[in-house]
C-alpha cells in the first residue's frame, strides 16, 4: 500500500472549560511529511495538547512504509493521536501481537487474592470490566458499581456477585448492605464514591487509584475526601498507580490474559464508533458513562490485516 500524501487530522483548538465541547476539538487535512531514514509511515486503524497540536491517544496502526526496524503490514501501538496517517520513529511504536493489557493495578498494587471482598467502580468500562473477571479469576468476591443499565451486564456476562447502581437513591444504603466490609477497592471515578468506600474499610484493606473520572472536567477544584481517617484505624493503603510504570511487565500481562481469553475464562466487549471526525463527540462518552467495554474510533474505510 502506498502511503498517501495528505492525511486527515483532529487537533485541540482551545482548552475546555469544564467539560468537552464542540469547540474543543477541529478537524483538517494537511499535508503528510516525507519520512527519513529512522521513521515509518503509520496508517491508524484504531485510535485511542497544545492549541493546534493533534489530539494525543493511544492507538493502534498498519504500517504502510517500514524501514529496518518495521516492515509493511505490521501492527504496531503507539501514542499515533487522532489522525489518518503519521510519520513516527519507528523506536517509539511497539510492534503487538494482541492481545495487549496489563494486571499490575489490581495484583501488584491491589494484592487481590482469594476469599477478598472486592469493589470496582466504573465498572463497565474497558479497565473496570477487565478487573471485574480477573478479581473472580483470582477467587474474589466481586462488586461492580455501575449504572443501572450495565448491571445486567456485569452479573449474567462477567459473573460478578453483585453489581449496583450508583445512581440509585439508595446507593449508599445498598453499599453498606451489600458490600459489608472491603479487602480491596478498585476506583476509577473518585469523588464521593471514593469517600463512601473508605468509610467500609477492612484491617489492612488496600485502595487502588486507577482514575478518577468524576473529576476530570469539573471546573472548579475538586472535592476533597472527607473519611480518610478510617485509613489510619484500619491501617489501610491507598496508591495510585500509572500503567506506563510497568511497561517492563506488559509481556507478562499480556501472557497472562492471552491465556484466560484462550480458555474463554476472560470476555472482551467493545463499543466500535465510526468516523474521524467525530472522535471530540465519542470522546466525551467517556466522561459521561455512555460506553460499555473498549471505546474505539474505526478511522480507516477497510478492515485492518492481522
Amino acid at each position: 500500500m502506498p502511503a498517501p500524501k495528505q492525511s486527515k487530522r483532529v487537533f485541540l483548538s482551545e482548552r475546555p472549560k469544564g467539560h468537552i465541547s464542540d469547540k474543543t476539538f477541529k478537524s483538517e487535512t494537511a499535508a503528510l511529511p516525507t519520512p527519513n531514514a529512522d521513521q515509518v509511515v503509520v496508517r491508524i486503524v484504531c485510535p485511542a495538547v497544545q492549541i493546534g497540536e493533534t489530539m494525543r491517544a493511544g492507538a493502534i496502526g498498519t504500517v504502510v512504509q517500514g524501514n529496518n526496524l518495521l516492515k509493511e503490514g505490521d501492527i504496531v501501538q503507539g501514542t499515533l493521536g487522532w489522525a489518518e496517517y503519521v510519520v513516527v520513529p519507528a523506536k517509539d511504536l511497539r510492534k503487538l501481537s494482541p492481545p495487549e493489557g496489563s494486571t499490575a493495578g489490581l495484583l501488584d498494587v491491589g494484592k487481590v487474592k482469594a476469599g477478598d471482598t472486592l469493589v470496582v467502580s466504573g465498572a463497565a468500562g474497558a479497565t473496570g470490566s477487565l478487573v471485574c473477571q480477573i478479581g473472580k479469576l483470582k477467587g474474589a468476591k466481586v462488586i461492580a458499581l455501575a449504572s443501572a443499565s450495565k448491571c445486567d451486564y456485569l452479573v449474567n456476562e462477567l459473573g460478578v456477585d453483585a453489581a449496583l447502581d450508583y445512581k440509585s437513591p439508595t446507593f449508599a444504603k445498598d453499599f453498606r448492605e451489600t458490600v459489608g466490609y472491603l479487602d480491596v477497592f478498585f476506583d476509577n471515578v473518585g469523588g464521593e464514591i471514593l469517600d463512601l468506600a473508605l468509610t467500609r474499610l477492612k484491617k489492612n484493606a488496600r485502595i487502588v487509584l486507577c482514575g478518577a473520572i468524576s473529576a476530570y472536567n469539573s471546573a472548579g477544584q475538586p472535592e476533597g475526601i472527607k473519611n480518610y481517617l478510617t485509613l489510619i484505624s484500619q491501617r489501610a493503603k491507598i496508591e495510585g498507580f500509572i500503567v506506563f510504570d510497568y511497561k517492563d511487565r506488559y509481556a507478562e500481562g499480556e501472557a497472562e490474559m492471552a491465556k484466560w481469553i484462550k480458555e474463554g475464562k476472560l470476555k472482551r466487549r467493545y463499543q466500535i464508533e465510526q468516523g474521524l471526525e467525530q472522535c471530540p463527540q465519542h470522546l466525551g462518552l467517556l466522561f459521561s458513562g455512555g460506553n460499555t467495554g473498549k471505546l474505539l474510533v474505526k478511522i480507516s474505510k477497510d478492515a485492518a490485516k492481522y
